[in-house]
């Protein structure tokens, strides 16, 4: 009986464990987001619709073939000859008025050339089924960007609120003390309010910190296309003071690596190639075509004589042609088309200097705020031990009635600033070089 009961605990441990809240690393959210994001799937079903249509286009280079029949049933009602045949010396004469008709085809078309358009659309799919899959790593890589953002986010609202923590533990500390004081007649009731109305707005800001990292995690939640009642978590990891302060890369090298392996950068190389095959294809427009064609027809009807296999191959009669058709005038289509199509290769190459100088300009702007945050961290550092310091000998002032409550207050706020001013370039300095990282190696950490 004990053994059975034991094994039933143990089974209700398992499945609640099973069911428990699991802690997600940011590895994790990026491979499970990358799985089964709905923005990232819909890219990866378009570029398989463009292998598709690249398919398509290397099929149009063979001959095509199709088969046709056509049954018939006809109807005379005023026919009055027929055949005559002769049954026991009678001569008879037998009227069909119903006659069965059937037809049969094969054909066949092959274009021979046609300005080879059709190379030039095999050319052009490919480069669109190269272009889709690019599209799908841009889609993959706004996803790790947002994935590292968000999740840098939850870790310094989750510091902040253990800041937040500390300086209501400190209020509620002051505001005991300042019951004390009243009770002995050292101090006013009106400052016991300001010290009581101090542990109040902590209590605030821990609510209001709270609220903010539960709807980050929510959106990292929706991000991963998670919708179920599962509880969800992040691990928040130890970052040490090596991390913070790691050396920053040159920007000109992360600039010229981005070139090499950045998606949007080939995307745009790739259109220009696209705009280039464009050209081509429509300027077969001046260009003559020239199809080959074949056939073979029969025919069978249920008033001849002859039977059906024989009908089937006295009525069978094949052809062979050869066509060329030459453009003369089209009311300047193929012009217009040719001229819009080099307006969009000078378009395509505008966008790659564009998208050049954005990647420039996001890289840049990612190397000064990682810079900029580390220096600010270690002024941090120091800013926040001398206002640690001051606190403590303004709190210990209070306590022996030498320093008033504006003093202590103010010495309180001064400590919470600069504890946020540390928070806050702590987490911007590691998240900006974690983007150097990946738009330098592809990989975020």
């Amino acid at each position: 009986m004990k053994k059975g009961l034991f094994l039933i605990v143990g089974m209700l441990l398992t499945v609640s464990s099973a069911f428990a809240q699991r802690q997600w690393t940011m590895r994790q959210c990026i491979d499970y987001a990358l799985e089964n994001n709905i923005t990232l799937q819909k890219q990866k079903l378009t570029k398989e619709s463009a292998t598709e249509d690249l398919k398509g286009a290397k099929g149009a280079l063979l001959p095509t073939l199709s088969a046709s029949t056509n049954q018939s049933l006809g109807y005379q009602p005023w026919k009055d000859s027929g055949m005559s045949y002769v049954t026991n010396g009678t001569v008879n004469t037998k009227v069909d008025k119903t006659s069965y008709n059937g037809s049969y085809s094969l054909s066949g078309q092959w274009t021979v050339w046609n300005g080879n358009k059709n190379y030039n659309t095999i050319k052009l799919d490919r480069l669109a089924e190269e272009v889709a899959d690019l599209q799908v790593q841009e889609a993959a890589n706004s996803i790790q960007e947002r994935i590292a953002q968000i999740y840098t986010q939850i870790l310094y609202l989750d510091e902040n609120v253990s800041v937040n923590e500390q300086m209501l533990e400190t209020s509620m500390k002051n505001e005991e003390r300042g019951k004390e004081m009243v009770a002995v007649g050292k101090m006013s009731k009106a400052d016991l309010a300001q010290l009581s109305a101090q542990r109040a707005n902590d209590e605030y800001a821990i609510v209001e910190a709270k609220s903010q990292l539960m709807n980050y995690k929510l959106q990292l939640k929706q991000l991963l296309e998670i919708t179920d009642e599962e509880r969800f978590d992040v691990v928040i990891p130890e970052l040490s003071e090596e991390l913070i302060l790691a050396p920053i890369p040159e920007m000109q090298t992360v600039y010229e690596r981005a070139l090499l392996s950045r998606p949007e950068i080939e995307r745009s190389q790739l259109a220009i190639k696209k705009s280039g095959v464009s050209v081509a294809l429509a300027k077969a427009g001046w260009m003559p075509s020239v199809n080959l064609t074949g056939g073979v027809t029969t025919s069978t009807n249920s008033l001849s004589s002859n039977g059906w296999g024989s009908q089937m191959k006295s009525n069978m009669t094949s052809s062979l042609g050869l066509g060329v058709t030459m453009p003369i005038y089209d009311g300047r289509s193929t012009k217009t088309s040719v001229n819009k199509a080099k307006i969009q290769q000078l378009q395509a190459q505008l966008d790659l200097q564009d998208q050049q100088k954005t990647l420039y300009s996001d890289i840049q702007q990612y190397w000064l705020n990682a810079w900029t945050n580390q220096e600010k961290y270690q002024a941090a550092k120091s800013s926040v031990a001398s206002a640690q310091e001051s606190y403590d000998l303004l709190s210990e002032q209070f306590r022996l009635g030498l320093k008033n409550i504006v003093e202590l207050m103010t010495g309180k706020d001064n400590l919470l600033s600069a504890q946020q001013s540390q928070l806050q370039s702590k987490y911007l300095a590691i998240y900006n070089q974690q983007m150097l990282e990946f738009y330098q190696n592809g990989e975020i950490k």
